[in-house]
């Protein structure tokens, strides 16, 4: 594969914590393919396989469709995330009842977080308290650490934070809630050579260990490997949708 193109499609925490891994190792193995990376929620993000604007998606399946194959990928953690001065913050744990009365700062709909949230809540027979939705994890982040208000998120997409106690996080009583990613492509569509060889350099990385437990433990295992090219620029095209 001396040359050709990769359209990729996921979503902003991936983006930001797992494709420059991915990127990384894939480059080194086929340094002439260029990857065209799309980022948007999952429900943009599949919308695009059918239009073949992407190839393959790395997202929540929010959406059925069968002309769609989803192979599990992770699973990733989602917590309650509150400003540490938040009376809840001293606690072990809160119902979903209690954070439905809390002015809550959700991602849109359409994420596949949205999604799970809604389900919470459904589940536990409550109607949350929303005081803002925006695709935008960092200004959520912002809002709730000058206690705005509470959000549910992607442990990945806040550790950092919850690190440097800018952020602090409470269970939800007798219950963990877990978002399930899934790599996309079509079924009938054969796939490119590049996108064969994007899988098994994905693989490579996961040891061959899917749905690993979420891309922290993914990340981990490759520790030197981040370091090494936290300064490194990508020969990716990275596109914004919505």
């Amino acid at each position: 594969m001396k040359q050709g193109v990769l359209r990729i499609g996921t979503t902003k925490t991936y983006v930001r914590f797992l494709m420059p891994l991915v990127a990384e190792a894939f480059r080194r193995k086929y340094p002439m393919i260029r990857i065209c990376l799309n980022e948007g929620s999952s429900k943009e993000i599949l919308n695009t396989l059918p239009k073949l604007a992407n190839e393959i998606a790395i997202v929540t399946q929010v959406l059925d469709n069968p002309d769609i194959m989803f192979t599990p990928f992770a699973e990733e953690e989602l917590i309650p995330i509150i400003s540490p001065q938040h009376p809840f913050a001293g606690r072990l744990s809160v119902s979903v009842d209690e954070l439905a009365k809390e002015p809550l700062i959700l991602r849109e709909t359409g994420s596949g977080t949205r999604k799970f949230v809604n389900m919470l809540f459904d589940q536990a027979g409550c109607s949350p308290n929303i005081f803002m939705e925006t695709a935008n994890s960092e200004f959520i982040k912002e809002l709730v650490a000058k206690g705005n208000g509470i959000s549910i998120l992607v442990r990945e997409a806040v550790q950092k934070e919850l690190n440097q106690r800018k952020l602090a996080t409470v269970a939800i009583k007798a219950q963990k809630v877990y978002l399930d990613a899934s790599i996309a492509y079509l079924k009938n569509e054969p796939l490119s050579q590049p996108a064969r060889a994007f899988l098994e350099t994905l693989d490579e990385l996961c040891e061959g260990q899917c749905p690993i437990n979420g891309i922290r433990s993914l990340l981990s295992k490759h520790e030197k490997t981040l370091r090494a090219i936290q300064h490194q620029s990508y020969e990716f095209t990275n596109f914004g949708i919505g």
